[in-house]
Formats: structure tokens, C-alpha cells, sequence
């Protein structure tokens, strides 16, 4: 038995062997890094200082060609709060539509009203746009004022999955809120830690949410040596990329956990 239902024996019972490893990635390099060591699932992201934009449609027809695993990109126009203008919401529709074309498996969207509340009517109109690939709803869910309501909401327009921190900064720190939303969705839907999750705090994780998808970013800053570069800009990061060994250790654990 999985040791996350020695715990929550009454939570997820089909899915006792069985467990996800989602990666946050940034480049076609670092998805394809994560391929390599293990994950099941990209979420493919542009701008990692924004917190995450839609690639475009040349990173994505390549990623689809390239990867095996299943491909979830996110759907987001730019960073910052989760109130799009009606332009931002044209383009997210036309951005989903593509992703769906070229055959990914999932996205990974979201829209907050400005009282802090699921914008249904807006997302109900991009889930329709989805068709039949999976639905994650994206850590707004972090940023709504009753998540409570928030999840209900979030059920009743058909997602599969919310990614959260419990309202945390960190999933450990929100691991609480994370087990009372599960008991609340009573196996309607799952819920899916992600911010800051590693190796060192998995099993506790595991442990305290019940949770059988996990959400990773493994991220990592490289600067590579060889080129060379002259001059200086104000905004000259290095290379995002993941640590394909963590990612490794964190499989490695999960199978021992979930075996």
C-alpha cells in the first residue's frame, strides 16, 4: 500500500499505484532534460522571472515533436496578477486552440475576477476551447480570497487538477490547506503541490496532502563559459535549466513511497 494511504485510506483509492511527476520547464532544453531523467509531465513555460508565459508557436510545435511525455503548456499572456483584458483573453483562447492542433496533451490556464473570485464565465469559454485535453488550473487558485469556493467553482467547470501551494509560499508551509481542499473535493478532483518541492521535504509532503501528482520546477541557474560575451545588459541572468539529478532522486523516492 502506498504510504500515502496509510494515512488518508478513504482519498484516492484508484490510484493506489500510481504517482505523477510534473516539471515546470523553461526552455526546450530543460524539458527535454526532464524527459530524460523521469518526469511524466511538462509544464512548458516561457519567462521564469514572470512566473511563467505561454512558449511560442515555434517552441511548442517543436516541443511536440520532441517529447514523448505528456505536454502541458501554460496559458498565460504575461506575468503578474491573473485579470486579463479582453485582448489578453482573445489571445489566450487563440493560444489554446493552437495547443490543441498540434496535439498536446493538456494546459494549464486560470482567470480571477477582480474581487478575487474564479472568473467562471471566462474560463468556462476557455475550457470549451480545450476540448477534450486535461485542465490544470494554475496557482491563481493561490491568489483567490475563498479557495474554499474557489475549489467548487473550479470542479463545476470540469478541471482535473489544481496546482497550489495551499495559499503558501511554499507547498510544505501550506501542506494543511492542501489536505483540507482534498478532504473538501472528496476525490472530484486532485490537488496537486507545487512551489518548493524537493527530495528533503517529498515523503513529508506525501505524508501530510495525500497527494499523488507533484509539481516540481528542479530549477537551476547555468551559465555556460564556453561563449563568450562582450559587454553588459541590466537584466543578464544565465541560462534557466533543471537539476536533472534532483529530479532523478525525487523519481527514485516516489517509487520506494508509492511501491
Amino acid at each position: 500500500m502506498p504510504i500515502a494511504y496509510i494515512w488518508r485510506p478513504h482519498i484516492f483509492l484508484h490510484y493506489m499505484a500510481d504517482f505523477i511527476i510534473e516539471v515546470a520547464a523553461f526552455t526546450l532544453e530543460s524539458a527535454l532534460l526532464a524527459q530524460k531523467a523521469g518526469a511524466d509531465r511538462v509544464e512548458f513555460c516561457n519567462d521564469p522571472f514572470g512566473g511563467g508565459t505561454t512558449p511560442s508557436t515555434g517552441q511548442l510545435k517543436v516541443a511536440r515533436k520532441m517529447l514523448k511525455l505528456q505536454l502541458f503548456p501554460i496559458i498565460r499572456p504575461r506575468g503578474g496578477h491573473f485579470v486579463y483584458t479582453d485582448a489578453e483573453f482573445e489571445a489566450m483562447k487563440t493560444d489554446i486552440q493552437l495547443c490543441r492542433a498540434i496535439g498536446c496533451d493538456g494546459v494549464v490556464m486560470g482567470m480571477l475576477t477582480p474581487d478575487g473570485q474564479v472568473d467562471t464565465e471566462r474560463c468556462a469559454e476557455l475550457v470549451t476551447h480545450a476540448g477534450n485535453m486535461s485542465l490544470t488550473f494554475h496557482r491563481a487558485f493561490d491568489r483567490c480570497i475563498d479557495p474554499a469556493k474557489a475549489l467548487e467553482d473550479i470542479i463545476e467547470l470540469g478541471f482535473d487538477r489544481i496546482l497550489t501551494s495551499g495559499q503558501a509560499l511554499t507547498a510544505m508551509e501550506g501542506a494543511t490547506t492542501i489536505w483540507d481542499l482534498t478532504k473538501q473535493a472528496d476525490e472530484r478532483i486532485s490537488l496537486m503541490p507545487g512551489g518548493g518541492v524537493r527530495t528533503e521535504n517529498l515523503a513529508a509532503l506525501v505524508k501530510a496532502t495525500a497527494a499523488w501528482e507533484f509539481h516540481t520546477s528542479v530549477r537551476m541557474d547555468k551559465v555556460d563559459k564556453k561563449i563568450k560575451q562582450g559587454g553588459q545588459l541590466p537584466d543578464d541572468p544565465g541560462n534557466v535549466t533543471i537539476d536533472d539529478k534532483e529530479l532523478k532522486e525525487m523519481r527514485k523516492l516516489l517509487e520506494k513511497l508509492f511501491k
